[in-house]
């Protein structure tokens, strides 16, 4: 395979059927803030009989779980409680063994309620092909969740957005 690309990788995904929501840095980014991110991180709808051909498409494109595991124990939501529970497991890391660089995070379990999530989602090109990214409101309430410092600093860029584009009120 050759070199794996943000197109070649959501081309193929939207193709699954599987609804999925960016959120993390690569949402923050599509929103309009520059940053670095090292990581794509998805929120998945669990529920979904397509599932499981999104985890076929990430298979076919060579991506492997971080934990040894096999890729479509992800479908499995008795081993997802598992995970949470007994390993603390907030995101189910998939690795690229020939390209390092990319690092997929799928959520264990969706951290706001992903109807309301793909509801407020956006529409946003990346290397032009249409993605379901977070709404800015729902990032903010993510990444208060998550209170890491980088999470902290995104939310005060993410309210200057929301400022410029005129959404934000005090």
């Amino acid at each position: 395979m050759g070199e794996l690309s943000f197109s070649t990788l959501f081309s193929a995904l939207n193709a699954s059927g599987c609804r999925y929501v960016i959120v993390g840095g690569l949402a923050v980014i599509l929103h309009g803030h520059a940053r670095l991110t090292t990581d794509t991180d998805l929120v998945v709808d669990l529920a979904a009989g397509e599932l499981s051909d999104f985890l076929d498409v990430l298979a076919g494109l060579g991506f492997q779980p971080r934990v040894p595991v096999k890729l479509h124990d992800f479908a499995d939501a008795g081993k997802r409680s598992y995970w949470q529970q007994e390993k603390g497991m907030e995101v189910f890391s998939l690795f690229h063994p020939e390209q390092s660089r990319w690092v997929i995070d799928l959520f264990v379990s969706s951290p706001l309620d992903f109807s309301g999530l793909v509801e407020r989602a956006v529409a946003k090109q990346l290397e032009h092909v249409e993605v379901r990214v977070a709404s800015v409101d729902d990032l903010i309430k993510m990444k208060r969740l998550a209170g890491r410092e980088i999470d902290r600093a995104d939310i005060e860029w993410l309210k200057q957005i929301k400022e410029v584009s005129g959404e934000y009120r005090v």
